[in-house]
């Protein structure tokens, strides 16, 4: 692509590969990946228009609803320029008809609205002397922001279910109640902001994450769907963002979100980054993130590719053949020589959250009848204490950290990982912290020991890792490993054998996960 040549050109080094992020759940936009997406958009562009450019067409109209650093509408404002020379050869002319009639852009902040303007109008006023815009009458141009509050139902914002404890704060704070996904009537509102009867076709950007939700700890919601959907009901031709990828088999909330992307056959592409910092440098999401292209015109099978360990995968399918998105293209082979043996899936003996209804910070009963394990320490607790799991209690079953050992989205410093975290045989008149799965029941020590070690295996654990994207191990991460019969053993040479995986399937499971033995961890 070749570079406007005036204010536009960026200077060495880019000034928005320096700034620092808001967060992790407002991440800046390196101008590389940005040119990726918008590279991405293009192709599609030019197969649907019989090789057009569309940097040549000056009725394309651009939105990004999350401006932070204006990165997104800077490099297409650049494309722009090049790509309209010859239709508007006039410089001023030309740019001014691209930044009055076809880039748009909301802030999430008045802060990042500044930063915005200054990026793409090189100055923070659209109007001031310094701006490249010569049309604008007003500061904002077409890069708004005014501040939105949330609306509260109770304890929690009817729009995005932010928590009124921690978002109910007085004007000198941020609301981060998001104008894009806080309105009942966006269309009317969108031209109110910029004048007229507003259409984009295209909608691209890298909305915020989550919010904190005001449960325990840490504790947050995901709203970077909210976007996703908000940007759907516009009707755009195209759809381009970057989020974090574990919408593919987990977050909180987001089981109908998650169907409804993997039914949509408009999504013709996905760009799989499993450790985030390979998009974004420097900055750990957890589970990795992606960008996706959504194509309204032309539904069809989708491009997913890959990038990981410096190489990418590429491969074409259909989004909708498990519950869940298997990120890894080599991974879906070897699970459909799973299948294709047919029978149960270990889930189905797996517990749900709180297999006992005791909290993770429950405190032993030294006159206790119950041995306990526990994340804390090992103790004791009394029988009439457990709410639930009544038919486990005094059977043999095995247990599962509820929490990975690791981020399971990355590798260590070997390229390994091992996924599971402390896996124990449980006795008879034993229970467990919500910090663990229970698995079972068994109708002896030897089958629950034979469970315990299947899932020591790099096998089983191999295909948890295929939809395991963040630390919170749970009862649907073990939807692909195939049930055994616990009455004999089983070792990775068996199960290699058992499910036909060629020498190159078995080298990538043992290139990825990590060999554990029988200590206790």
């Amino acid at each position: 692509m070749t570079q406007a040549p005036f204010q536009l050109q960026p200077h060495n080094p880019d000034v928005l590969m320096c700034i620092a992020n808001l967060s992790n759940d407002e991440v800046f936009t390196p101008p590389e990946l940005v040119n990726q997406m918008l590279d991405t958009l293009a192709t599609s562009w030019a197969a649907a228009n019989n090789g057009a450019s569309i940097w040549a067409d000056k009725e394309v109209t651009f939105l990004d609803p999350c401006t932070k650093s204006g990165v997104f509408l800077r490099e297409i404002t650049k494309r722009l320029t090049v790509g309209l020379e010859k239709q508007i050869p006039d410089l001023t002319e030309r740019v001014n008809h691209i930044l009055t009639k076809q880039v748009y852009g909301i802030a999430i902040t008045e802060l990042t609205s500044l930063l915005a303007r200054r990026s793409v109008y090189c100055s923070k006023y659209a109007n001031g002397i310094h701006s490249i815009a010569r049309k604008f009458r007003s500061e904002e141009g077409n890069i708004w922001f005014e501040r939105t509050e949330h609306t509260w139902a109770l304890d929690r914002c009817e729009f995005c279910r932010a928590a009124r404890s921690e978002y109910a704060r007085g004007r000198s704070l941020e609301s981060h109640a998001y104008f894009f996904i806080h309105s009942n009537d966006l269309q009317e509102h969108l031209n109110s902001i910029f004048g007229g009867n507003m259409h984009f076709d295209v909608i691209i950007g890298n909305p915020p994450y989550q919010l904190s939700d005001g449960g325990f700890g840490a504790s947050a919601s995901p709203i970077y769907h909210l976007f996703i959907e908000q940007a759907k009901s516009l009707d755009p031709r195209y759809i381009a963002m970057v989020i974090p990828a574990k919408w593919y088999s987990g977050g909180k909330g987001l089981d109908q979100f998650r169907g409804t992307m993997l039914n949509d056959r408009r999504i013709r592409y996905i760009a799989d980054f499993s450790d985030s910092r390979d998009a974004f440098s420097g900055v750990d999401v957890a589970g990795g993130v992606c960008y996706f292209l959504w194509d309204r015109e032309n539904p069809g099978i989708c491009t997913v590719e890959s990038f990981r360990d410096g190489k990418n995968f590429c491969s074409e399918r259909e989004l909708n053949e498990f519950d869940a998105f298997v990120r890894d293209n080599r991974a879906v082979e070897i699970i459909h020589k799973v299948f294709a043996n047919g029978g149960d899936t270990f889930d189905s003996i797996v517990s749900s959250r709180k297999p006992f209804g005791i909290p993770a910070a429950q405190r032993s009963n030294p006159f206790g009848d119950l041995l306990m394990f526990s994340s804390v320490k090992d103790g004791k607790i009394s029988r009439s204490e457990v709410t639930k799991g009544h038919d486990l209690i005094d059977r043999w079953k095995v247990l599962v950290s509820k929490t990975s050992s690791e981020h399971a989205g990355q590798s260590d410093k070997s390229g390994m990982r091992r996924v599971l975290s402390r896996i124990e045989v449980m006795p008879p008149g034993s229970i467990c912290t919500e910090s663990y799965l229970a698995i079972g029941p068994f109708d002896s020590r030897a089958e629950a020991e034979n469970a315990r070690d299947y899932l020591r295996t790099r096998f089983a654990r191999y295909l948890v890792s295929t939809v395991l994207l963040t630390q919170n191990v749970t009862k649907s991460m073990f939807e692909f490993v195939p049930l055994q019969k616990f009455s004999i053993s089983h070792s990775d040479t068996d199960l290699f054998k058992r499910y036909g995986l060629t020498e190159e399937q078995q080298q990538l499971i043992i290139g990825q996960i990590k060999q554990i033995g029988d200590e206790v961890e």
